[in-house]
């Protein structure tokens, strides 16, 4: 009988797949030998393999791409990263270095840009669309960076309030965008997204708002969905909503000439993860374009906003398993050296979804297991219900000195900013070490630190000690 754990997933998925694979019972993250990452820096750790993120954006360029010159499409399509789902310098650097454009959501965003633009990574040319409901500071950021010469800025619209709040700050004319409220997908508690302007009051507040005033240049409507790009009902019935107010609002505004159709595409969360990127590219494409045509509106130029689809495959979190401890006849934990309400947060408050696998000892035998954090809250765990499957591990070593490391990967969007990234961490646990891996020109990897594990003299220093 087989019963080693190597043998289970290999019976159970396919594998090895792209991004993982095993030699000598030890787990390669895109060919990167992680013990010898564990050796070299110790547990817990944060890593980000930095060349994913330039792959997943010319993946998607050229999905888009080939999808546009299929139906002859018309239109140009632009890349936008958004900010808020990894805001590291290290993060920017990598994406920028792939043509694209940026997404901003708060006053502070404008400021990374003017760093960026400062140390000569992003220039004026460059596309900025800055959507969130602006308070006045962000408002103000905009138009200071408008004023200054970055004509491809593109406030758009989420609110009414907002387009007199630009026109008084603004000195130069400006283009703008507004903002779909979309309806919201049937199970989810509220009927409509409380961004943006609804669908009836859209082309009143073109021609009562927008048309008479100098300052502006409406050029993009934009969509967004909670769900993500999915090939479902509720989906491509909002994307068909949306391009026929685009059509309607081109009737009445000739210099709308570009639709924003948000970010959404997912990521692998699953080693069973099964997702036609390019069927939906396609999809989307031929869609927009056949309803132009049925109207008689030129296709509009496509910018996509993938945030978590741009990073969150580059990251990957590691942990020690500190021992085991039976409660009863069923349940039998596995305590790993930090927390995941503090390090994968998204584990704890949405029930988020990681590719989780050993690191090591990929020969041993097997047994079902939940995974325990070390804080006093009882919600910090991670079992059957929020992953895939039954968490199954190797049991533990019983020669003194050997330890079970475990991984869980793609976990590169958003945990570092919502476990809030050296600050206050649940019941003072330290935030873990962040390493950093690249590829020099003879596509070797290296890795660099680029924060220590938290200390806590600056936990205490926040805390007013």
């Amino acid at each position: 009988m087989k019963n080693k754990y190597i043998d289970l997933i290999e019976q159970t998925f396919d594998f090895p797949q792209p991004e993982f694979k095993v030699i000598d019972n030890e787990l390669y993250f895109n060919d990167v030998a992680l013990m010898d990452i564990i050796k070299q820096y110790g547990t817990p750790l944060k890593i980000t393999y930095l060349p994913k993120i330039s792959q997943n954006i010319q993946k998607a360029k050229r999905l888009f791409n080939v999808a546009m010159a299929k139906v002859d499409y018309r239109g140009n399509y632009n890349y936008c990263y958004c900010t808020k789902s990894s805001h590291f310098a290290f993060v920017m650097e990598e994406a920028l270095k792939n043509d694209i454009h940026i997404e901003t959501s708060s006053a502070f965003d404008i400021n990374i840009i003017e760093d960026l633009y400062a140390q000569g990574l992003i220039n004026k040319d460059k596309w900025i669309i800055c959507n969130g409901f602006k308070k006045r500071a962000y408002t103000e950021n905009i138009a200071i960076l408008i004023n200054n010469g970055w004509i491809n800025t593109i406030p758009v619209i989420d609110n009414m309030i907002e387009i007199d709040m630009l026109s008084n700050a603004l000195e130069k004319k400006c283009r703008i965008g507004i903002r779909i409220a979309a309806e919201e997908e049937p199970k989810f508690e509220f009927y409509t997204s409380r961004l943006g302007i609804r669908y009836s009051d859209i082309v009143p507040f073109y021609q009562n708002k927008i048309k008479k005033n100098p300052k502006f240049e409406l050029k993009m409507l934009h969509f967004f969905l909670n769900t993500g790009v999915k090939d479902d009902a509720y989906y491509w019935n909002e994307l068909s909503k949306c391009v026929n107010v685009y059509c309607d609002l081109k009737k009445v505004c000739p210099t709308l000439d570009s639709l924003n159709i948000g970010g959404g595409f997912p990521i692998k969360n699953s080693l069973q993860f099964d997702y036609d990127y390019e069927y939906m590219a396609e999809e989307i494409i031929a869609q927009i374009k056949s309803i132009c045509n049925q109207r008689d509106i030129i296709e509009p130029h496509i910018f996509t906003e993938f945030g978590s689809f741009t990073v969150g495959e580059s990251g990957a979190t590691i942990y020690s398993i500190l021992g085991q401890k039976q409660q009863n006849d069923r349940e039998r934990w596995y305590m790993i050296d930090s927390s995941f309400m503090t390090t994968l947060p998204d584990t704890w408050a949405l029930k988020q979804r990681f590719i989780m696998l050993p690191i090591n000892r990929w020969d041993s035998e097997y047994q079902r297991v939940i995974l325990g954090g070390l804080t006093c809250d009882s919600s910090d765990y991670y079992n059957s219900e929020a992953h895939a499957n039954a968490i199954f591990l190797p049991k533990l070593p019983t020669e003194q000195g050997e330890t079970q490391y475990i991984g869980f990967f793609h976990t590169g969007a958003y945990q570092e900013s919502i476990g809030g990234f050296g600050g206050i961490q649940h019941c003072l646990l330290p935030a873990p070490k962040h390493i950093i891996i690249d590829r020099d020109e003879n596509e070797e990897y290296y890795t660099r630190l680029f924060s220590k594990e938290q200390s806590h003299r600056s936990m205490l220093r926040t805390l007013g000690y």
